[in-house]
């Protein structure tokens, strides 16, 4: 039980370090902190974040995989992975972003996902 609790709270935290990376920079740019940097300048600065996601990832992984003894199976981590993912970025996308914000047809992907969720965990 404790491995899939550290697991999850592992996807959370990478997660959240991966929407910097890969959005981040958009909302730095907007706010004139690196909006006169050159893009492999923001490259190496997204590689540096990504390398904090993968470090919370890979242990996630790894703690989570039911070959390892952990509760998941290969394809339940993933589903969870991704629902984390677009949970982090909605929240991400939503708070940060002016101008984004969720619409009805987001709410059923979002509906689709958790019977996703679902649907993986059926025996």
């Amino acid at each position: 039980m404790m491995k899939g609790i550290y697991a999850v709270s592992l996807l959370i935290v990478s997660n959240i370090f991966m929407t910097f990376a890969w959005y981040g920079h958009l909302k730095l740019q907007e706010t004139k902190v690196i909006s006169n940097w050159p893009l492999y300048g923001v490259i190496l600065f997204s590689w540096l974040i990504a390398l904090a996601e993968y470090s919370c990832q890979v242990p996630a992984n790894r703690l989570g995989f039911n070959g390892n003894g952990g509760p998941f199976t290969l394809m339940q981590l993933k589903v969870i992975q991704e629902v984390i993912t677009l949970i982090v970025f909605t929240v991400f996308s939503t708070l940060l972003f002016k101008g984004e914000s969720l619409h009805w047809n987001h709410l059923a992907a979002f509906l689709c996902l958790i019977l996703a969720v679902y649907f993986v965990f059926m025996k």
